[in-house]
């Protein structure tokens, strides 16, 4: 049954609609032609997650196609979250990829603009940025929808792609934050992904004055840190991040950092968990402790019950 669910694509749109916590993680994709290592990381978390998001370009740098290891994933009975960002791509390129994803099976997207070209290792690249989150998903709800941009209607029907989006609940601006969840729910998207939460408070606050009158599910982002240095440098170049002082003290006085890192993950899930309706599990280079993580906060992908998938996709979608 499981397996079924998965080539349905449905198991993260199950546990959303049911109310169960929603659990995924993230593996990146590699450097390189050779999936191999990417693929091992994937597997060490069947069972544990309800899908697996595979990052695209993040902090703009060159990593091969999300697109394409997310179908590598689904060849492996494991359901992806294809993240698309917009930075790279014209609106005509967008919408082949999206028409391709569904052409092979593929259903969750989550939406974003991307990160900017300066923060990346080839800074003199040049961005598209036509599109932002909020229009892309907008294209996406057309195509589900059965709308062609220019001759009308899609020839075979619309597509039944799956759209989240992003969000930050520390953002410094909080009416900002407000306006662009309004705006991203508005234009289609079905569930809220958060950057890393280091704050419990703000995702609450988060959670019951933006996104629940909303009626959108979010996942609450937990990133595993690895030691003090990783954290500054977490904070340095990923934009948006905010690692407190006091997590980075920890990790700089404990014995075994690595393992004071896992401890504060799996405190932080289990905390978050009460709060929202699912955690995204980060854990960069370092997949294979998201399992240890998961139990120590006792938490694993339960499977929704049994429901026909015309009845799920209405319900969410």
């Amino acid at each position: 049954m499981m397996g079924q669910r998965m080539r349905d694509g449905l198991l993260l749109q199950q546990a959303l609609a049911s109310g169960h916590t929603a659990i995924t993680a993230e593996v990146t994709p590699p450097r390189g032609g050779d999936p191999a290592r990417t693929l091992e990381a994937a597997r060490a978390l069947r069972g544990w997650v309800h899908a697996i998001n595979v990052t695209d370009g993040s902090r703009a740098v060159m990593r091969m196609s999300s697109l394409a290891v997310c179908k590598l994933l689904w060849d492996e009975g494991l359901e992806p979250v294809w993240q698309l960002a917009c930075r790279d791509r014209n609106r005509i390129a967008l919408q082949a990829d999206l028409l391709g994803a569904h052409a092979l099976g593929l259903r969750n997207v989550l939406c974003l603009t991307g990160d900017p070209v300066r923060a990346g290792d080839q800074p003199d690249a040049r961005a598209v940025n036509e599109l932002e989150s909020v229009r892309l998903l907008q294209m996406v709800r057309e195509l589900n929808q059965g709308r062609d941009p220019v001759k009308g209607d899609l020839p075979d029907g619309g597509t039944a792609l799956f759209a989240g989006a992003a969000a930050d609940p520390q953002s410094p601006s909080w009416s900002g934050l407000r306006s662009r969840v309004r705006r991203k729910q508005a234009a289609g998207a079905r569930f809220l992904q958060t950057q890393m939460v280091s704050d419990a408070e703000a995702l609450r606050r988060f959670v019951g004055e933006i996104a629940a009158p909303l009626d959108l599910p979010v996942l609450a982002g937990v990133f595993l840190l690895k030691s003090a240095k990783n954290a500054l440098f977490i904070n340095r170049v990923v934009p948006g991040a905010n690692i407190p002082q006091g997590l980075i003290d920890r990790l700089a006085v404990a014995a075994d950092p690595a393992a004071e890192g896992v401890a504060i993950a799996a405190e932080q899930v289990a905390c978050y968990a009460q709060i929202a309706q699912g955690i995204h599990l980060m854990a960069i280079k370092a997949e294979d402790r998201i399992p240890l993580i998961l139990e120590r906060a006792g938490l694993r992908a339960e499977l929704p019950d049994p429901a026909p998938a015309q009845a799920v996709l209405s319900s969410v979608g």
